[in-house]
């Protein structure tokens, strides 16, 4: 997956920057990103806090964890021929 260069606060100040008021085109231009971006942002991070998305990027690690463990688990179990 391709890395970003604008981070999840940066993201979440611009939303809320255009909640208040500020034309999504200004926002977009001033990010250098496109209108589509803006908008998957705004469906993928509309109404969270800069908190809350530190804790959903903290819940996705975890789960990746939690699904490489039951992964090696289940390999484990497997019976011997």
């Amino acid at each position: 997956m391709k890395k970003t260069r604008i981070t999840e606060s940066q993201i979440i100040k611009s939303l809320q920057e255009n909640e208040s008021g500020q034309k999504t085109e200004d926002i977009c231009r001033e990010l250098e990103v496109s209108r589509s971006t803006f908008y998957r942002w705004k469906s993928q991070y509309g109404g969270m806090e800069a908190s809350d998305v530190k804790r959903l990027k903290e819940l996705e690690e975890e789960n990746a964890r939690l699904k490489k463990m039951y992964t090696d688990l289940s390999l484990c179990k497997l019976p011997q021929k």
